[in-house]
C-alpha cells in the first residue's frame, strides 16, 4: 500500500475563462470543484489506476466537510484526522491557452496536539505501507518541521517528500528516500540559479550529499531529471496541446510511484502521467489519454534550460507550417 499524507489539503475550484482581465468582471464558461492538495492528488491518481493507496488528511470546518464528502464519493480510502481550523479553498483561473492564474489560501494552523494526532494516524498505518508520501505546503503557523517529523515517524519505511520553501528545507533533514522539487524549488533549496541540466544535476547531488536518497526534478519544457546513486537520467515528452498545468507535478510523482519497472521505466511513466495531466483541464486525468511521446536517456549536462510556464515534463510541439 502507498500511504499519502497531506497536512494542508484543500477544495480546489477551477474556473474556465476565455481570458482573465484583472480589475474587471470576468465571466466563466464553466467551473468545477475537486478535492486537492499534493498528497490527495497523488492518491486519487494512483487509486484511479487500481493501485492500493490510502490518504491521510486533517479535516475541519465547512470546507473540510466538503472535502471529506468528495473523498468518500471518489472511493479513495481515507483516514481523517479532525482539527479545529477551517480547511482552505483555492481558486484556479484557466484560459484556453493553458495559462493558469492560481490563488491559494494559506490554510489552517495545526496545533502541536493536532500534529501529534496526524502522526499517530500515520504510524498506525505504517505496518501495512510500502512507501509514505508526505506532500504539500503547511498552513500558516503549523510547525515548519512537520514533514520531517512525519518522515522520522515512519522508521525504515521509504518516505517521499514533495514540498517547497522552509518545509522542504526542514524535511530533507530527515533524509527521505526521494524528493520531488520543480526547478524553482530546487534552485531555492541550494541557494543558486539553475541555467543548465548540469546545474540541476549538481544541485541534486548537493542535496543527496545530505542523505537524501534521490531527487526527481520537474523542469517544465525540459522534462524531468532523476538523480540517484546510479547517475542522472532525463525524460522529455512532446505533446500537441496544453489545457492546464494544475496538479501536473503531482501526476508526475504518481506516475513514478505507479511503475514497477526499472529507473528508466519509472521516469518515463512519471513524464507520461505528468504530460497527460497537462493535456487535461482540472486535476483529474487518465494517463491512457496521453497523445504524445516520451524520450528518455542519460541526462546531457550541457543542455540549457528553457524559461517557460508549461509545467513539468512537457514540451509542446509547434504546429506544422505545411498545408
Amino acid at each position: 500500500m502507498i500511504l499519502t499524507v497531506t497536512p494542508n489539503p484543500s477544495v480546489d475550484r477551477t474556473v474556465f475563462l476565455d481570458r482573465t482581465v484583472l480589475g474587471s468582471v470576468n465571466r466563466a464558461d464553466h467551473a468545477q470543484s475537486e478535492p486537492s492538495g499534493k498528497g490527495v492528488n497523488v492518491a486519487i491518481a494512483l487509486h484511479s489506476q487500481g493501485r492500493v493507496v490510502e490518504a491521510v488528511v486533517p479535516v475541519g470546518g465547512h470546507v473540510g466537510a466538503q472535502l471529506a464528502s468528495m473523498l468518500e464519493a471518489s472511493g479513495l480510502p481515507t483516514s481523517i484526522v479532525p482539527i479545529s481550523g477551517e480547511l482552505r479553498s483555492n481558486i484556479s483561473l484557466t484560459e484556453p491557452s493553458g495559462r493558469v492564474t492560481k490563488i491559494n489560501e494559506a490554510g489552517p494552523r495545526l496545533s502541536e496536539s493536532e500534529c501529534d494526532a496526524l502522526i499517530d494516524a500515520i504510524t498506525r498505518r505504517v505496518p501495512a505501507a510500502t512507501v509514505v508520501v508526505t506532500a504539500g505546503s503547511l498552513g500558516a503557523g503549523t510547525p515548519v518541521d512537520l514533514h520531517a517529523r512525519i518522515a522520522r515517524a515512519c522508521g525504515d519505511l521509504p518516505v517521499v517528500l514533495d514540498s517547497s520553501g522552509e518545509p522542504l528545507r526542514a524535511g530533507i533533514t530527515a533524509q527521505p528516500a526521494l524528493i520531488k522539487p520543480n526547478v524553482h524549488e530546487l534552485a531555492e533549496l541550494v541557494g543558486g540559479e539553475l541555467h543548465t541540466v548540469g546545474d540541476v544535476i549538481d544541485a541534486a547531488q548537493q542535496i543527496r550529499a545530505t542523505g537524501v536518497g534521490a531527487v526527481l526534478a520537474s523542469l517544465g519544457a525540459d522534462g524531468a531529471v532523476l538523480v540517484d546513486a546510479d547517475g542522472a537520467l532525463q525524460a522529455v515528452a512532446d505533446i500537441d496541446r496544453v489545457a492546464s498545468t494544475v496538479g501536473a507535478g503531482d501526476a508526475l510523482l504518481a506516475g513514478f510511484l505507479c511503475s514497477d519497472g526499472d529507473r528508466i521505466d519509472r521516469l518515463v511513466s512519471a513524464v507520461r502521467w505528468g504530460s497527460a495531466a497537462v493535456q487535461t483541464a482540472g486535476t483529474l486525468f487518465d494517463p491512457d489519454d496521453f497523445t504524445g511521446s516520451v524520450a528518455a536517456g542519460a541526462a546531457d549536462p550541457r543542455r540549457p534550460l528553457h524559461d517557460d510556464e508549461l509545467g513539468p515534463a512537457t514540451r509542446v510541439r509547434q504546429p506544422s507550417t505545411n498545408n
